[in-house]
């Protein structure tokens, strides 16, 4: 049997290891002070690295329609992204992603199917969407813990049995 221990009232504030609270919009401003990836750098970058692992490179018109953006807005990005080290980007158009690019990508389309997988095993109606909505505030350690417990009930076929059960129970 699984237990997660409950918070109660109050002791939520007594659980926080950081007691400086901000907004959705807070934590994202302080990740881009810090030279991180936005979360649309990401979503560039996730798809970047799926259409490199198929043919070694892609275009920005193939992009920008997979991911429903204008061409010259997945050309900005592309100068940003090239500008960061993440991609190589040449004037007719070709992207290619450098060894920090394909760390990256690797990355994040593993953070993905881990995040989908999870939902999915939670019973989500709409994975796709959801793991678009918050992948990116997780951190490296949610998102191993994530996958530590995906395997966890992969490795036991009777206990997945039974969280199904318990979830209909619900």
């Amino acid at each position: 049997m699984i237990v997660i221990p409950l918070i109660k009232g109050s002791d939520l504030m007594s659980h926080e290891t950081n007691s400086e609270f901000r907004t959705f919009r807070g934590y994202q401003l302080i990740s881009q002070k810090k030279g991180q990836l936005t979360p649309a750098m990401e979503d560039y970058l996730e798809m970047i690295f799926r259409l490199c692992s198929k043919n070694g490179y892609t275009r920005v018109g193939k992009l920008s329609d997979l991911l429903h953006v204008k061409p010259s807005s997945a050309s900005k990005m592309m100068m940003k992204l090239a500008e960061m080290g993440y991609l190589k980007y040449d004037r007719y158009e070709i992207i290619l992603l450098t060894q920090k690019g394909l760390d990256a990508g690797s990355y994040l389309l593993n953070r993905h199917n881990t995040v989908e997988q999870f939902l999915i095993l939670m019973g989500s109606r709409d994975s796709l969407e959801e793991t678009e909505l918050i992948e990116h505030s997780l951190s490296e350690k949610t998102v191993c813990c994530l996958k530590t417990l995906l395997d966890f009930f992969q490795s036991d076929e009777q206990l997945q049995k039974r969280f199904t059960e318990f979830q209909k129970k619900g």
